[in-house]
């Protein structure tokens, strides 16, 4: 085993920083920047292209392909794998009543938009969402007996949400060069200086990566869910080459911003994980390459379950009328090609798939960010079940030379 140095970890994430700007300075002659760039948060910039039947299509079919491998496993080549017995239950925790009384208060005080408790209402939506990752954490307690990242691994918890701040800024930073997949209508509302608005949002963005790591916990204490997809096709990953091709798309997109909007998730996602790879630290792609599954699927799944969450309550917070205005982190999409079928929700039906990538990326980031700072980024409380479950009770460790 050997260490890999911080640089080796840090320069391909400047790489992705600063490829973008540099690509910028040629495919925008007179600004040297996409249009609105650096505005935040982030506003409305064009209108996008229209529906396109044949993009929507091809959309859709690989949806389908997903989807097909997620509900048919044994078609694509997996074989059962017994599952590991389940635990015992214990008593909901404390916090699991704190954090439902949270959730359940702040998400009608941000749906109804009232004032009765003052101004309080512009802030509803990071306590709301606190309170939901308290319960998801409860409800992992009680069916785990006793092992949630909050009661075994409270420095994990705190330390997702830390790098979940500066992950989102780095997503937001990416959105400049897609013209806006996303906007807040509401970021530059008059009742909040923008001071406020700036320090809520940096509040708000606190929240992505511990909720989809406590649906990942939650997913694990379901052991046939688990057990589906520990043992599939060995499907090991260039790491060089996913370095490369990363690169190589995230240059292309500030060319090609609309039919490359995807790229914005999987550029930075192939080359964190190609680097990784390279050095040989354990990913969900370490366990892929082994024929285990699981850890890719349950984050793809933590990620897309949180998703119907995000969509759900944001659309209540503006929906069906936006008057009057309360809720300074409420987003709408402006997305190219398929922004049809919207369910109770700014995002469109096909969107949703995205939540899948989004979430390995969410966790390629945390991983990377353990280290290259040195803190324990597993996410297991148990490790005995863990190793049932076809966890990450490696990570982040290194791995032998032959195991790459």
């Amino acid at each position: 085993m050997h260490t890999p140095s911080k640089w080796s970890l840090l320069w391909p994430v400047l790489a992705t920083l600063v490829l973008p700007l540099v690509a910028a300075w040629f495919a925008y002659p007179d600004t040297h920047l996409p249009p609105k760039f650096g505005v935040f948060p982030p506003e409305f910039v064009t209108q996008e292209p229209a529906f396109n039947l044949y993009y929507f299509i091809a959309v859709l079919v690989a949806e389908l392909a997903v989807g097909a491998l997620l509900l048919f496993p044994r078609l694509f080549g997996f074989r059962p794998v017994a599952p590991p017995a389940p635990s015992p239950k214990a008593p909901f925790p404390a916090w699991f009543w704190v954090g439902l009384v949270f959730t359940l208060f702040f998400w009608w005080l941000m749906w109804a938009r009232v004032t009765p408790f003052g101004d309080l209402v512009y802030y509803a939506f990071s306590p709301m969402w606190w309170g939901f990752i308290l319960v998801l954490d409860g409800i992992a307690y009680r069916r785990s007996n006793g092992n949630s990242l909050l009661a075994k691994k409270p420095k994990t918890l705190l330390l997702s949400a830390l790098v979940s701040v500066g992950g989102w800024y780095y997503f937001e930073y990416y959105n400049y060069f897609v013209f806006s997949n996303w906007y807040y209508p509401n970021g530059h509302m008059p009742e909040l200086s923008h001071s406020t608005v700036v320090l809520l949002f940096l509040i708000a963005y606190t929240t992505v990566w511990p909720a989809i790591f406590e649906w990942y916990s939650l997913l694990r204490t379901f052991p046939k869910l688990g057990a589906r997809y520990a043992s599939g096709p060995r499907l090991p990953l260039p790491g060089t080459l996913l370095l490369v091709a990363g690169f190589a798309l995230i240059v292309l997109m500030v060319f090609l911003p609309l039919p490359l909007f995807w790229v914005l998730w999987i550029g930075p996602m192939v080359v964190i994980g190609g680097q990784l790879i390279r050095k040989g630290i354990w990913t969900p792609f370490t366990a892929l390459a082994q024929g285990n599954w699981t850890p890719l699927v349950l984050i793809a799944l933590a990620s897309l379950c949180n998703g119907f969450f995000w969509e759900l309550w944001n659309w209540g917070s503006a929906n069906p009328n936006p008057v009057p205005a309360t809720n300074p982190n409420y987003w709408v999409y402006d997305i190219p090609y398929v922004n049809v079928i919207h369910i109770f929700a700014e995002m469109p039906l096909l969107g949703y798939f995205g939540y899948m990538p989004f979430g390995l990326l969410v966790w390629l980031v945390f991983l990377w960010a353990g280290s290259l700072f040195g803190f324990d980024a597993s996410l297991d409380s148990d490790p005995a079940r863990a190793a049932a479950n076809g966890a990450d009770q490696s990570a982040p460790t290194l791995l032998p030379y032959e195991a790459r």
